[in-house]
């Protein structure tokens, strides 16, 4: 740690760990390597040194807190259903959901590897039948708009209660924490001492899960009750610390099951997975499900951006404006999510500024969670006053104090860590050249995933798109969740 704090040019880096340690930010981790005392070279040798790092210290209570829970629902599960109502409800299912019912009901956790649409299929599959069998269950999303787009896909077969398909903030009861903590610091409601009231919860996008969620998640359900986490393989590591799914299914603790490709998603499946496999391919795409514009620059690729969602895709595709999610890899750069915001501000909405950088009529996506409302939730300004900026979010009207507008950002576009929770009907996604350094096979994944029906790639990277999607994986995170998961 020292060496990487010089490395960066800070100016004493030991009295700053020394520092970190005393006042508790940071604490000492000691991990006990393996060791089998009773192999005949243990009796020649000495046990090898405990190894030491650093952590932050919220980080690394939050990982012990996870673990403990994930053990904790392993040991108090017992079956939801007796076995000839899990084989009943089976009755007809493919192989991949068949097991993936089974491990849902009869295991405390569960883990499902899979595309998005194929998840939240499963996920609302899951429920349903555990619902219809007198289960008290709840499906959650990343973001009460998430929340609101799965209910919404639910089909008629699928009978869940009034309130089941919720946003993880709402389920968690989150809420403003009280003097003496700093203005905005969100609490929640449930957890150990007021645990859920369900028997099943299934999430079927945990890959955005930070290792704090994870373990606010995990404390909230009552002993007793089963938890499914879902994920795409190769998905973008979550935008805070940890990589708690992935974790949880290297700890090789609780049985994984992979849902085999559903029929249907043409090309935009197509190029998505491909891409997750490390190719990127072009697709035969008759009925422009996916369109390449190449951009000379970054200019070029903010100008090509703004044509596609202003005029191109709501003239050729009958897609609104509105329901075109701009991404790009940062939110920095000559054509990052501030620079396309700023363009896409002056065709749309343009106006002055005058509450804290927004205007009434404004997208805006929350970068900092809130109170009220989740990280990458998106709304939009519908006014403003002195006593802060009125937004709607799917969940309903808030209005945020002055002193937490920070915590908004334009929403047009944003990066593709910030809008992940939430698909649209039309994606652009803009690959500028001066964000190569950020482009990777998970977060170009992530970024073609989010379109629905339509993507658009605005292509200013060249060859470095290609590179990235064949040899790039996500940045490397030290983490220990996995190993305290087994201990």
């Amino acid at each position: 740690m020292a060496a990487a704090l010089a490395a960066q040019r800070f100016p004493d880096a030991r009295q700053a760990i020394d520092g970190a340690l005393d006042t508790g930010e940071a604490v000492l981790l000691v991990e006990e390597p393996e060791f089998d005392e009773e192999s005949p070279e243990a009796l020649e040798e000495e046990p090898p040194e405990p190894e030491e790092s650093l952590g932050v210290a919220r980080w690394a209570l939050a990982e012990e807190a996870a673990a403990e829970g994930f053990q904790r629902l392993a040991a108090t599960a017992g079956p939801l259903l007796d076995d000839a109502t899990v084989k009943a409800v089976r009755q007809g299912l493919p192989e991949d959901r068949s097991l993936a019912l089974t491990a849902a009901l009869r295991t405390g956790v569960s883990v499902l590897r899979g595309a998005a649409g194929d998840l939240a299929a499963a996920a609302l599959g899951i429920a349903s039948a555990a619902a219809g069998h007198g289960l008290r269950v709840a499906v959650v999303a990343p973001t009460d708009h998430a929340a609101a787009a799965l209910a919404r896909a639910a089909g008629p077969a699928q009978t869940l209660p009034e309130g089941a398909v919720v946003g993880l903030h709402r389920l968690l009861e989150a809420r403003p924490a009280p003097p003496p903590a700093p203005p905005g610091t969100v609490v929640f409601g449930r957890g150990e001492q007021h645990p859920l009231e369900l028997d099943l919860v299934v999430v079927p996008d945990a890959s955005g899960l930070d290792v704090e969620m994870a373990a606010a998640l995990v404390e909230a359900c009552p002993d007793g009750a089963h938890l499914v986490l879902g994920g795409e393989p190769g998905a973008l590591p979550p935008a805070g610390p940890g990589r708690a799914l992935d974790d949880l299914e290297a700890s090789e603790t609780v049985p994984v099951v992979t849902l085999e490709p559903g029929a249907g998603g043409g090309p935009l499946r197509e190029l998505t997975a491909a891409v997750r496999g490390g190719e990127l391919v072009a697709v035969d795409a008759p009925d422009r499900e996916v369109v390449v514009v190449p951009a000379a620059s970054g200019a070029e690729a903010v100008h090509r951006a703004v044509q596609l969602v202003t005029d191109s895709i709501p003239r050729a595709l009958g897609i609104p404006a509105g329901d075109v999610q701009v991404v790009a890899a940062a939110a920095g750069g000559q054509a990052g999510a501030a620079a396309l915001n700023a363009a896409l501000k002056g065709r749309l909405n343009p106006g002055p500024g005058a509450f804290g950088g927004f205007d009434p009529g404004d997208r805006v996506i929350v970068a900092v969670p809130l109170p009220q409302a989740a990280l990458g939730e998106p709304g939009v300004v519908t006014g403003a006053g002195a006593d802060g900026l009125h937004v709607e979010f799917a969940g309903g009207a808030v209005t945020v104090p002055p002193a937490l507008s920070t915590r908004l950002r334009h929403g047009w576009a944003a990066p593709v860590a910030l809008a992940r929770a939430t698909r649209h009907p039309a994606v652009v996604a803009v690959v500028a050249d001066e964000a190569e350094a950020g482009l990777s096979r998970p977060m170009v994944a992530t970024a073609f995933g989010l379109a629905l029906r339509h993507l658009s790639v605005v292509q200013a990277a060249g060859p470095a798109l290609a590179r990235a999607v064949r040899e790039v994986d996500a940045p490397a995170r030290r983490t220990r969740l996995a190993r305290l998961v087994v201990r």
